[in-house]
């Protein structure tokens, strides 16, 4: 049986269910806090690489690596 002692644990994300999830930033910059995937990024094999972010507040869009989404430090899954 593991117990958690407050230690980061990766968060499981399955990237092909990435699309129109909620994102908060950890740390919001230009009052940019909350985001929607709205677009996957796939290689020749139909695996998904990256995806689009946009803001919720500004529409403003960037492209970011999905695995960097399971950095707790930066990203919390949904809206806080």
């Amino acid at each position: 049986q593991l117990k958690s002692y407050g230690l980061d644990v990766m968060t499981k994300i399955n990237p092909n269910k990435l699309h129109l999830s909620k994102w908060t930033a950890v740390t919001p910059k230009n009052k940019e806090k909350h985001f929607i995937v709205v677009e996957l990024i796939k290689d020749e094999h139909e695996t998904v690489t990256q995806c689009i972010l946009e803001s919720v507040f500004s529409k403003r869009q960037f492209t970011l690596d999905w695995q960097d989404l399971k950095q707790e430090t930066h990203w919390l899954m949904g809206w806080k």
